[in-house]
């Protein structure tokens, strides 16, 4: 059975957490690019990274898709900070997701609301894209 991930922040290709640069490091296979996706929600900007809250009258949120090697979960959750024990600002969810006109069972992580805090709500739907015109000087 594949495992499929959906990343919409900086674990996407060349982002901080770049998915590939965290199998390599810990020896797992490099995930597969499957395609791009959307999330219905609402983006918020922390400032070194984004949280998708979702939404279902939110904006299509951005991200890609990959099918990864199971033992890849525990190193995304050390990345994310997720405590499946709760209190983690963020937590690992299942969305199903059509990629390329295929229903794909996806998990990702999307942000707590009672985590939310100061994060600034933007009306991106693109962290990659967002973070480049943010940070422009």
């Amino acid at each position: 059975m594949s495992t499929y991930v959906f990343v919409y922040g900086t674990l996407r290709r060349g982002e901080i957490n770049d998915l590939a640069r965290a199998a390599a490091g810990a020896g797992l296979p490099m995930p597969e690019y499957v395609g791009v996706a959307s999330v219905p929600g609402r983006l918020y900007d922390f400032g070194d990274w984004p949280g998708l809250l979702p939404d279902p009258a939110g904006a299509a949120v951005t991200g890609d898709v990959y099918r990864i090697d199971p033992a890849l979960l525990p190193v995304m959750d050390a990345i994310e900070e997720y405590d499946p024990r709760g209190s983690s600002c963020f937590v690992r969810r299942m969305v199903r997701l059509s990629v390329a006109g295929r229903g794909l069972d996806c998990h990702y992580y999307p942000i707590d609301a009672a985590h939310i805090g100061d994060a600034v709500c933007t009306d991106a739907t693109d962290w990659v894209h967002h973070r480049r015109l943010r940070d422009r000087p």
